[in-house]
């Protein structure tokens, strides 16, 4: 008896194993699925990131009053991104959302029936706040939530649908500033909060989360005043209680920031001294650090797969290399993007910082638009290109994105078909990732005045609002594009057909370029038409980007010395257009290239 009790005891404690080991094969498989899906999309095709505001994205009211409340406004959901929504994004050609404004921020919209503390409207700017001065590093924007106290768990479900639609998600990390009324209502249990245990009768200590001015009160900019602009809201005085008063977000050191100041933000202190010569103090790791490594850590455990790294120049490298090394031994496929503005920079945030990408606004961006707007010539663009030679694979490349004004707008081009030359260059010239923001693809104009965000040609980032295009593409939640236009479904389809081939051929994602503008014999002379080849051993792509209103016939005479980098003993007989809307006459071996295209030829 005893032997046959022993025997069942063994194999009851085997079945048990098994059990567990199955259980924990299936959540490695699990894991294992994620990560080779993201692996793939990085090491095999470049990456595309479609960037979106919820608030914005989904909102189907057209009230659209100038500062008006959530109520009159309306906002978009969580909810509301839908699994047909999210299926129809990737239908471009997308690999990664970039789902903008979602933590909590400061806003003018009372939620303390849900037990948020309410926000001064002194020091927040827009009816919904900037989704830059973060109130909960670890919360969600109630806004977004179709029942506030699930708002976490809806957040989490748009996670798991954008993975099961086969995209990877993109979250804002905001490591420089926060909100003035900064404080975690749901921080995990024995988190201390930032600056809960600084010392405030300093103006610095390494181990402050906060920078301080002793002894002066905070004063709010004289030219800022809600009262002007909306009926009676709690707290409308002018005046914000904050004493000893904080650096403001933009390295400010004064108690009383100007309203062209990040005003609404307070500077986080990573362990510089800027006052007193900016002597770092990393000798023993500041407080900062170990508090905003966590709360990278807390959002990639919720199978966040990216941070977008706001003003992320602005934070010392040092924490960079020591928080991206820590986060990459967890989760070694998670991307950071630097958001940074000074080349100078450059090079050591990635090799020293470990950022996987940093944005070329400076460079290419800039160019682009200059270009497009005919006030700089091809050779500044080819002399841009060469000078980030080096980097290609770490830029990430746009046309638009939240800061920027829109394509179409009156403050740009005017028109979105007068920026594909510029596209068609964002999207192959380099390696690197591209990023479009949602409604460019469509055309949108951004026109109004919303809010605290004027008629700037942007779309707002601070105000309850809603975007025409995207409403139409859309149509009610049928998300069929029944109510766009004819012009707006062909630039549509030219984006997907664009992106598509940038994300899979492999001359895009993993070929060389060579810059062939100096190279060809251009009718007429002077040609404002940027022209390169991408390649690899087995396939050469020649690209060919027209900015300017007129037709142009241009001659593919390549000399042999290209031909031979390109790997090409002679100029094949056989050509033909891959992309674009131009002519290309396959005998006399010239393109009739149409105003404002961009064309792709592949050699045969």
């Amino acid at each position: 008896m005893k032997c046959i009790a022993n025997h069942k005891i063994l194999w009851f404690g085997l079945i048990l194993f098994a059990i567990l080991l199955s259980a924990c094969e299936a959540d490695q498989s699990s894991k294992q699925i994620k990560t080779n899906t993201l692996k793939e999309n990085r090491l095999g095709d470049k990456i595309i990131i479609y960037q979106l505001l919820p608030r914005l994205f989904t909102n189907e009211n057209s009230t659209r009053k100038t500062y008006g409340s959530i109520e009159e406004n309306a906002c978009g959901k969580f909810n509301q991104i839908t699994t047909d929504v999210l299926h129809k994004i990737k239908s471009l050609g997308i690999t990664y959302i970039w789902f903008t404004g979602v933590l909590e921020h400061a806003c003018m919209t009372d939620y303390s029936a849900y037990g948020i503390a309410v926000d001064d409207p002194d020091v927040v700017k827009g009816r919904a706040g900037s989704p830059y001065a973060i109130k909960d590093y670890y919360d969600v924007d109630p806004d977004l939530a179709e029942e506030v106290p699930n708002r976490m768990k809806e957040w989490e479900d748009l996670i798991k649908r954008t993975h099961e639609a086969g995209m990877g998600i993109i979250m804002d990390f905001v490591p420089n500033h926060v909100a003035r009324s900064y404080h975690s209502d749901v921080k995990p249990q024995g988190t201390i909060d930032l600056g809960a245990t600084d010392d405030t009768g300093k103006a610095f200590d390494p181990q402050n989360n906060f920078y301080y001015l002793p002894g002066q009160h905070f004063i709010v900019p004289q030219d800022y005043n809600p009262l002007d602009t909306f009926d009676s809201l709690p707290g409308e005085d002018g005046r914000f209680a904050e004493s000893p008063a904080k650096a403001s977000g933009n390295n400010v050191f004064n108690n009383a920031p100007a309203i062209n100041d990040w005003f609404e933000t307070v500077k986080l202190n990573y362990g510089i001294d800027y006052q007193n010569g900016n002597t770092k103090y990393f000798d023993s790791i500041p407080d900062t650090w170990i508090k905003m490594k966590d709360i990278l850590h807390f959002w990639a455990q919720k199978g966040v797969d990216g941070f977008r790294c706001d003003m992320a120049g602005m934070v010392p490298v040092e924490f960079w290399h020591w928080a991206i090394g820590k986060l990459k031994e967890d989760f070694p496929n998670l991307i950071f993007i630097a958001e940074i503005y000074n080349p100078g920079l450059y090079q050591s945030f990635i090799a020293q910082g470990h950022f996987d990408y940093l944005y070329d606004k400076v460079g290419l961006y800039d160019t682009l638009r200059s270009l497009t707007c005919g006030q700089s010539s091809i050779s500044s663009l080819s002399s841009i290109h060469a000078s980030m030679e080096n980097i290609d694979n770490h830029l990430l490349r746009f046309l638009e994105n939240h800061d920027e004004q829109r394509i179409a707008s009156s403050y740009f081009a005017n028109d979105p078909d007068k920026a594909k030359a510029a596209m068609g260059v964002v999207a192959t010239l380099g390696r690197g990732p591209v990023l479009i923001y949602a409604g460019q693809e469509l055309g949108e104009q951004a026109k109004g005045i919303e809010g605290f965000s004027k008629d700037d040609g942007r779309t707002s980032i601070f105000d309850y609002w809603s975007v025409p295009t995207l409403q139409a593409w859309l149509n009610h939640g049928i998300v069929d594009g029944g109510l766009l236009d004819e012009n707006q479904i062909s630039l549509r389809a030219w984006y997907s057909q664009l992106l598509k081939l940038a994300a899979t051929d492999t001359v895009f994602t993993l070929g060389q370029t060579i810059d062939l503008s100096e190279s060809l014999s251009y009718i007429p002379a002077q040609a404002p038409v940027f022209a390169y080849a991408r390649y690899t051993r087995n396939r050469v792509l020649l690209c060919f980007a027209n900015f300017s209103e007129s037709n142009i016939d241009i001659s593919l005479n390549i000399p042999a010395l290209i031909l031979e980098q390109l790997h090409v003993s002679t100029m094949p007989e056989n050509l033909y257009l891959l992309f674009g809307n131009s002519w290309f006459d396959n005998e006399s071996l010239v393109l009739h290239i149409t105003p404002w295209d961009f064309d792709v030829i592949q050699l045969k």
